[in-house]
């Protein structure tokens, strides 16, 4: 599996659910809690810890695997 491609799903990956977090945070009432261990998501994807990145892998490969199988 090219790494480069892996990465890069997984940063788009992440963009996406800040964007999706962000947005349910501002419009639904969600817990102080959640809405704080969110907030320390909010950074960009080389900001991450390799166990965060590893969440949005997850999904990037899914992605990969779709694609090839078409």
């Amino acid at each position: 599996m090219n790494n480069n491609l892996l990465e890069k799903l997984s940063e788009i990956e992440h963009d996406q659910w800040m964007e999706w977090s962000k947005d349910i945070a501002s419009k639904e009432k969600i817990s102080e809690e959640r809405k704080k261990r969110w907030e320390k998501l909010w950074v960009p994807y080389s900001e991450l810890t390799e166990e965060v990145k590893e969440q949005d892998r997850k999904y990037a490969r899914k992605v990969i695997e779709a694609i090839l199988k078409e």
